[in-house]
């Protein structure tokens, strides 16, 4: 009896084992890392750009998708609150009005950031920055 105890214990514990990792999986903790995107997704920052977004906005899920697991190096601004009615004073300040909105530092000889709204590709974004994008997300 106690054999067939530990079948059943090993055969729980794989089980177990195995939907940890599609729960893993699923939340994009099972990717795999792309240090080429993680220098671009830095390089955003570096360069001034600013992504204002908000949780509950399919775009910005969207746009945030097109970085794979480099999403945490974003110079990323949440906006919404958390109840979702309503912005927070960073993004009232800067007159988010629509997400996303990516925000750039003002263009030599002027005082004005420039914006882009919208989902953005990869491609305009390294152009709009001057940052490398990788070249394994060209087509």
């Amino acid at each position: 009896m106690q054999k067939n105890n530990w079948v059943l214990y090993g055969g729980a514990i794989i089980v177990i084992a195995f939907i940890a990792i599609i729960i893993s999986s699923s939340k994009g903790g099972g990717g795999v890392a792309n240090p080429q995107m993680d220098t671009f997704a830095m390089c955003l920052e570096d360069k001034g750009a600013v992504f204002y977004g908000a949780f509950w906005c399919s775009h910005c899920a969207a746009q945030k998708a097109l970085f794979g697991n480099s999403v945490d190096k974003l110079p990323y601004v949440e906006c919404s609150t958390p109840d979702s009615q309503g912005q927070l004073p960073i993004c009232k300040e800067k007159e988010i009005k629509s997400y996303p909105t990516w925000e750039f530092p003002p263009a030599t000889g002027t005082t004005t950031p420039s914006r882009l709204t919208g989902e953005i590709p990869l491609a305009q974004l390294a152009d709009k920055t001057g940052c490398i994008l990788p070249s394994s997300t060209t087509p």
